[in-house]
């Protein structure tokens, strides 16, 4: 136990805590010798990485109870899942009613109400709102304040979250048809992914986050220039007709 705790750079103290949380498989045993291999370093490595990415032991445990029970990498990579963080990096925000009231003002209708809530941005919590995102709920009450109905933000907020969707949609099939194909594309009775394999396929995920991202970014912001360089355009050419030759 001493030697294995050296090679993977831990405590045996921390090593005996992983074997009580059953993190790591029993060693083979020889009478009163414990012995270890290259799988058991191979665990520590991956429960390290792990950890340096965020994940809770707990969530490490389920994952890699999955594993070893061979449920399909889909469940491996279900969003529930330890192995895939969330990509939001939203806040939630509490709202008392009069919270909520002093946000949107005379906007906040039973109409208005049930739309926020089926979209997602609104849920109940007992005697309170909560808001999905701050960033969405700042730029909802800024687009009220400068004359934009409530209504409307919240049917523009739906087609973005369908464009978004479809964005999504293009990005993770991107990935799996062209980067992960060898692993994800497996016939029923294959082997289960290898914890390498399991590993590799995280790190592809999250290398995908910034670069998808930038995409959406750059496209949206390009976008917007040419949107409104013809919406200035139109209308310099409409106050040119309106004011006639010589003006």
């Amino acid at each position: 136990m001493a030697e294995l705790a050296k090679e993977a750079g831990i405590t045996v103290r921390t090593l005996r805590f992983y074997r009580e949380r059953k993190l790591i498989p029993a060693p083979r045993r020889e009478g009163r010798i414990a012995w270890y291999n290259e799988h058991h370093l191979a665990r520590l490595r991956i429960i390290g990485d792990l950890l340096e990415r965020g994940h809770t032991l707990g969530g490490i445990g389920e994952l890699l109870a999955a594993f070893e029970s061979g449920r399909a990498v889909g469940e491996l990579l279900g969003l529930g899942s330890a192995l895939v963080p969330p990509w939001s990096e939203e806040t939630p925000v509490r709202l008392t009613p009069e919270e909520l009231a002093d946000h949107f003002s005379d906007d906040i209708t039973p109409e208005n109400l049930t739309t926020s809530l089926n979209i997602g941005y609104l849920a109940v919590d007992g005697d309170e709102f909560v808001h999905i995102s701050r960033r969405l709920l700042d730029a909802s009450t800024e687009l009220v304040d400068k004359g934009v109905p409530l209504a409307a933000v919240l049917e523009a907020g739906r087609q973005v979250r369908a464009h978004a969707d479809a964005l999504a949609d293009l990005f993770t099939n991107l990935i799996r048809t062209h980067v992960l194909a060898d692993v994800l594309h497996r016939a029923p009775t294959d082997d289960p992914p290898t914890p390498q394999e399991v590993d590799h396929i995280a790190e592809t995920i999250d290398k995908l986050r910034p670069i998808s991202k930038g995409v959406v970014e750059a496209e949206l912001s390009m976008a917007m220039d040419r949107r409104v360089r013809a919406e200035v355009e139109e209308w310099l050419r409409a106050c040119g007709e309106a004011g006639g030759p010589g003006q």
